[in-house]
């Protein structure tokens, strides 16, 4: 029988949990009324209690509920999380499972505390909850197997109790944002990167590998959710039917050996389709290729699924092409195929520079300095240079698929772009230059200007997650416009007036507008630079001229309140009517990920309005009302009055609803934010 006065396991982990949370209220009250200068001495107590709460039951939930009173301590100070609109999903896979009791704390505070932000729970000076949402939702996703998976022996070794905190956040958020959701908005997430052709997929690819593993594991019941995720992870584990039960590249090859060509044939037509699909390589593709260079290379255009235009192009640089497989293609660097495929497909062979300057990136001897860092990132095998190879081919293949990684460097990336778009041949000097000699030397108004000897760029470090051209060139380029920034700080005006054009090309436009006054940050001229844009870019305008050449343009980002972020670097493509005869400007964003929320009901576009891919567009007036710096030639004038008024007040009022809101009255640009 038993004892009334006896209390249950759940009265205990009640008691206990009560007991804890009123030593973290306890702990948060003691840092809060503390002097600022005092507060780093209490910080270790607080974040000591916010463990113990954690280890209960029910703790997550109590912390969630105090999330902004333990931000308001300034536990986040100084460290990555202090920023949580910079937050990469990505990275809680480390933290989350750091044997570092305070890394494990700290990333389940900062998780928990977005989770208030994501159910309108506080509100967040620099984020909102839609970007909350969908940050946990990737959190999720990167982070399944710690939701659904048992404790590895490695888990128990390294973390020991502190992966109890780790699967309890988890838990909590799955909880509070809902499972049936998770694996769908996951498959949702990969198509809406995929569909803008990034570079780098590592992404993309553990996040594919998670659905596998979770669709294998006899104990994750997933109900309904998942459908449509066999073509994206049959892309990389089984593109064909000799692969399709993932038996590894060595099993694979031997398939090789034993086939036909009429076998043969297809199994190049089945990896090609799965990647001009997705936009993905599968390591069978990469084994396949190399064993049809040396057994049939005949079949080596089925394999990369080339049109009349990429198998004549194949055919005139046959023995190039070869040498370029040959010597950058693996297993491991096979995404290059789907670079290689499009390179020939744009024909860029054909110019008389390109083709002399890949037989020396083939041959080209990398500096020590450039093998070390691209083994940090990459690892030794295959060969540095093989993945260098396979950079220049994704770079020259897909242009618009670059990014700037966690970098403050959108200039860099962006002439990069710009360069593999418009200027291939020069894309591969800077590239030469880089990784064999660790200099890159370009000119302001006819002075030499040394990467070697430029002081720091805008950057403090540049990181590791980039593409293997990038991690080699964007250092050196950082360096360098910043320094063409200082050689004309003294001069009146924005400095990227003369900066532009001399860092990024020729055809970079000499006239320039900007709508903020430099040395106020107030709103000069809007209407002005209005009509000026339109009569520049908008065909209704310009007598229909086309957009000959790429520009560098600045604009303004604002988030999903239409709050202002920062300025950043944009490539204006061109402008042009959508299918719903609707005008959009269509334009290269080096973040990332060009889907966003701007705010204003302003979303930016990357698939379904007429992009092509790596493509972001906006309707003209909304993408107008968040521009603040464009280039364009002085010599074609428009009329400027021919813009109607009721056009110019529209996007006027925009600005003046988001980023221009305070702008009016003068507050300061922020330098800090970075130049574009």
């Amino acid at each position: 029988m038993t004892n009334n006065n006896e209390q249950s396991p759940a009265g205990d982990t009640e008691q206990k949990l009560a007991v804890r949370v009123g030593r973290l209220d306890e702990a948060i009250e003691r840092v809060s009324s503390s002097p600022a200068f005092s507060r780093l001495s209490k910080m270790p107590r607080l974040i000591d209690s916010a463990r113990q709460v954690l280890m209960v039951e029910g703790g997550c939930a109590a912390v969630e509920a105090r999330a902004e009173a333990i931000e308001q301590c300034g536990v986040f100070e100084g460290s990555d999380w202090a920023d949580p609109q910079i937050l990469l999903p990505s990275l809680t896979t480390y933290s989350l499972r750091s044997p570092h009791m305070e890394t494990v704390v700290i990333e389940a505070l900062s998780e928990l505390r977005l989770l208030a932000i994501a159910k309108a729970d506080y509100q967040h000076p620099h984020l909102s909850a839609e970007q909350a949402h969908h940050y946990l939702a990737q959190v999720l996703a990167i982070n399944l197997e710690l939701l659904f998976g048992v404790p590895t022996e490695a888990e128990r070794e390294q973390q020991g109790k502190l992966a109890t905190i780790s699967r309890g956040v988890i838990r909590h958020l799955a909880d509070r944002i809902g499972y049936e959701h998770i694996i769908d908005r996951l498959i949702d997430e990969i198509w809406r990167v995929l569909n803008q052709r990034p570079i780098q997929v590592a992404g993309v690819h553990r996040m594919i590998t998670q659905i596998a593993v979770c669709r294998n594991n006899p104990d994750i019941d997933l109900g309904s959710s998942g459908q449509g995720a066999e073509r994206l992870i049959s892309s990389l584990f089984g593109p064909t039917q000799a692969c399709r039960e993932d038996p590894g590249v060595e099993v694979y090859r031997e398939r090789l050996a034993a086939m036909d060509n009429v076998a043969l044939q297809s199994e190049a037509t089945g990896c090609a389709r799965a990647m001009h699909d997705t936009g993905l390589v599968s390591p069978y593709h990469g084994e396949l290729v190399r064993y049809l260079l040396e057994h049939s290379p005949t079949l080596l255009s089925e394999a990369l699924g080339l049109s009349s235009t990429g198998r004549d192009c194949l055919l005139c640089y046959q023995e190039l092409v070869h040498a370029m497989v040959d010597q950058g293609i693996y297993p491991a660097t096979c995404q290059g195929l789907y670079g290689l495929a499009l390179m020939l497909e744009r024909g860029i062979l054909y110019q008389p520079p390109v083709a002399p300057a890949l037989w020396r990136q083939v041959q080209l001897p990398l500096s020590p300095y450039s093998r070390e860092r691209i083994g940090m990132a990459y690892g030794a095998v295959p060969d540095p240079r093989a993945w260098l190879i396979q950079g220049v081919l994704s770079m020259m293949g897909q242009p618009l698929g670059v990014g700037q990684g966690n970098n403050p460097t959108c200039q860099s990336a962006r002439a990069l772009s710009m360069w593999a778009y418009n200027d291939p041949d020069y894309l591969l000097q800077m590239v030469a230059w880089a990784a064999r000699d660790d200099e890159i030397i370009m000119h302001f108004e006819g002075q030499p200007v040394s990467s070697r000897q430029s002081g720091a760029g805008v950057a403090q470090e540049i990181t590791l997650d980039l593409d293997p051209v990038s991690l080699l060139v964007v250092p050196h380029l950082d360096r360098i416009y910043a320094e063409m920034g200082r050689l004309c700080a003294d001069r009146e005006g924005d400095p990227h007036r003369w900066v532009n054009p001399e860092f990024h090309g020729w055809w970079s436009g000499r006239g320039f507008r900007i709508n903020v006054d430099v040395a106020s940050g107030q709103l000069e001229d809007l209407e002005g630079f209005l009509r000026h844009f339109y009569v520049s870019y908008h065909p209704y305008y310009n007598g229909n001229q086309p957009l000959i050449h790429p520009q560098p343009a600045g604009i303004a980002v604002t988030d999903s309140a239409a709050r202002f972020i920062g300025w950043h670097a944009i490539t204006i493509l061109r402008v042009g009517l959508d299918q719903q005869d609707r005008m959009r400007v269509y334009f290269f964003n080096p973040n990332n990920d060009s889907g966003q929320n701007w705010g204003d009901d302003i979303v930016v576009s990357t698939a379904g309005n007429g992009e092509r891919f790596g493509e972001a567009s906006l309707l003209f007036e909304e993408f107008a009302s968040r521009l603040y710096i464009f280039h364009f030639d002085p010599l074609e004038r428009g009329n400027l009055e021919a813009v109607t008024a009721e056009e110019i007040e529209r996007i006027t009022a925009m600005v003046h609803r988001s980023w221009g809101a305070d702008r009016v009255d003068g507050e300061r640009l922020q330098a800090d934010q970075g130049p574009v």
